[in-house]
């Protein structure tokens, strides 16, 4: 099998990471979580690589950003992709969980996660995870607005993510202390809120005791990201 080629990339003001995937013999790719304010530097890396976007892959909707996805359709004619749990309108594929898209030769897995919104789905291919807000880099995403349960995040790290193996390495949407990615084995050792030591009850009271800000950008990015991105 040929390789499957991931590149990360950076949003700055929304701290947000982008990751572009394409198969080296077909050239065929897909790109993750696109930021609309870095559509240039997207459309632009696509074609300098000569590369061919197929699909548009979103693990949930945002707030802290509007996605690039209507404008990626737009410019290059790729499919917008969500999962179904998400109440988007205009996406072009809803994955139920389990469902499976082909990138060239490799198998790309929806798996439903929910937790920090009620539609968030992860992406599970050849020993890599993408795992949006779900889990972060020794942390979780924030439970506290748009369907969000505490009770289901960690449920979808413990009974989905971390059934992967322990050399899967983890691709979180965001981080804010400079690391790039992780692994399931280093995140059930090491991340303080679900942790292989943290029970439920202990990771519900911890939720409980947090008071986070509102996301600055939350009154515009969710009802422009429930249109696929249209402002």
């Amino acid at each position: 099998m040929n390789n499957l080629n991931i590149k990360q990339l950076f949003d700055y003001d929304s701290w947000t990471y982008t990751y572009l995937l394409w198969d080296e013999s077909t050239k065929n790719s897909i790109i993750i979580d696109p930021v609309l304010e870095q559509v240039n530097r997207d459309v632009s890396l696509i074609n300098k690589l000569n590369l061919k976007l197929m699909y548009i892959f979103e693990t949930h909707v945002h707030a802290d950003h509007i996605t690039a996805a209507l404008k990626l359709k737009k410019s290059l004619n790729a499919k917008i992709c969500y999962g179904s749990k998400t109440g988007v309108d205009g996406a072009d594929i809803l994955f139920n969980d389990g469902d499976k898209i082909n990138l060239g030769q490799h198998e790309i897995i929806a798996i439903h996660t929910p937790g920090h919104t009620g539609g968030c789905v992860s992406y599970y291919t050849q020993g890599s995870i993408f795992t949006g807000d779900t889990l972060f880099i020794e942390g979780t995403g924030r439970t506290d607005f748009q369907e969000g349960s505490s009770s289901n995040i960690y449920d979808s790290v413990k009974k989905k993510i971390f059934s992967y193996p322990d050399d899967t390495i983890v691709y979180p949407c965001h981080n804010y202390n400079g690391f790039l990615s992780s692994s399931i084995g280093h995140e059930r050792k090491f991340n303080p809120n679900v942790g292989d030591d943290i029970s439920k009850e202990e990771f519900l009271e911890n939720e409980r005791k947090k008071n986070r800000p509102y996301p600055k950008k939350f009154d515009v990015a969710v009802p422009a990201n429930l249109k696929c991105g249209k402002t």
